[in-house]
């Protein structure tokens, strides 16, 4: 079932929770709203289950007008960040609890939710009580319960943020298995953008009640669409650097005396603009070579990877380096990155500046400190 979301918009009194979002959320599509707190994506899910009416705008499940039903009517699966188990009941019974709402028949009852107990592997601990179970173990009957009646719509909020970290890595997988195995469309609301880039066919990016972006999780990645969807995905984040034009029609980095030549772009009218620069995109090469040097004033080892911080002036920047290289604090380095990698961006907009990461052929960055 496709679900359509027409200029949805909801006010709370002089505020703005969800301003004005259009979007399809295909058939047996994992979508998931991705946002700081407080920019609306976990309003914009209540909007969905009918818990919350919209100010203004409309909302379909397939060709059906459900704006104004009423949660119950919707037919919609629902799991909370609390999960929301009943402590007195059965794992079983927690799991039966909407059927025997809906008056489905006990023997049937309980074959419905042996069948889903099994799918989220949970049927050998039907007899326990929620305060014997760990937290993942909840998690799947919270999911269970959610998915028995069969409902058209599955939403979750938050619902991994009570997990460790082992566990939370876990438990996504998971949910992305079950869910891909009953074929169900699915929101999925979060503040993790780790989470939300692996889980996610697709990925909608909200700020101040705004849809900022909605792609694909890689492309969102590689292609921001302004500078707050480039600052909010990525870890360690993207650094930003100021560009000013100088008379001879080259570039200063703002905070530093070095300066970039820049081929003729299109929208090279600009006297300054932003360029992005992610971490693991930038490499170490000869001096002569760089796009720009610097000393290196910080270097730690995370995992895998070595992070270093270059001082550009009053500028730094953050450049994820092979761990088997000799840098040491207080050496001076030279950073190059592949043309394609660059962002450019307006600083007084916001918005990307067509011309970096495209593919323009007018947009070959030529690399010289």
């Amino acid at each position: 079932m496709d679900v359509h979301l027409d200029q949805l918009t909801m006010q709370f009194n002089d505020t703005t929770a969800v301003d004005s979002i259009t979007t399809t959320i295909k058939d047996g599509e994992l979508v998931s709203l991705l946002g700081p707190s407080g920019c609306g994506k976990s309003t914009t899910l209540m909007l969905l289950s009918g818990l919350y009416k919209p100010t203004a705008g409309d909302i379909y499940f397939g060709d059906e007008k459900v704006t104004t039903m009423d949660a119950e009517k919707r037919g919609i699966g629902m799991v909370f960040q609390n999960y929301a188990l009943y402590p007195h009941l059965s794992v079983l019974k927690n799991i039966m609890f909407p059927l025997k709402m809906q008056k489905v028949p006990k023997k049937e009852a309980i074959q419905q939710v042996m069948e889903m107990a099994k799918l989220v592997q949970i049927d050998h601990l039907l007899d326990r009580k929620p305060a014997q179970l760990s937290g993942g173990q909840q998690q799947r009957v919270a999911i269970a319960r959610a998915l028995v009646k069969k409902p058209k719509l599955l939403l979750l909020d938050e619902p991994l943020s009570n997990l460790d970290a082992r566990l939370r890595l876990e438990m996504r997988e998971e949910i992305r298995r079950i869910q891909q195995e009953v074929g169900i469309t699915a929101v999925f609301v979060t503040h993790d953008q780790e989470e939300a880039l692996s889980i996610s066919d697709r990925v909608m990016l909200m700020n101040n009640g705004v849809l900022q972006q909605e792609n694909a999780p890689q492309q969102m990645y590689r292609k921001p669409e302004n500078i707050f969807a480039a600052s909010f995905l990525g870890n360690p984040p993207i650094n930003f650097l100021t560009l000013h034009k100088t008379e001879n029609n080259t570039y200063v980095i703002q905070g530093s005396s070095q300066t970039l030549e820049l081929p003729s772009m299109k929208w090279q009218t600009h006297e300054a603009f932003q360029m992005g620069l992610r971490p693991e995109d930038l490499y170490t090469v000869p001096e002569e070579e760089g796009l720009f040097s610097g000393e290196i004033i910080h270097m730690e080892t995370i995992g895998r990877d070595t992070l270093i911080r270059l001082q550009l002036g009053d500028v730094t920047v953050r450049a994820l380096v092979d761990p088997k290289s000799r840098l040491r604090v207080g050496d001076r380095c030279s950073l190059a990155i592949e043309p394609q990698e660059v962002h450019y961006f307006d600083p007084k907009t916001g918005e990307r500046l067509r011309g970096g990461n495209d593919n323009d052929a007018q947009a070959n960055l030529e690399k010289h400190a």
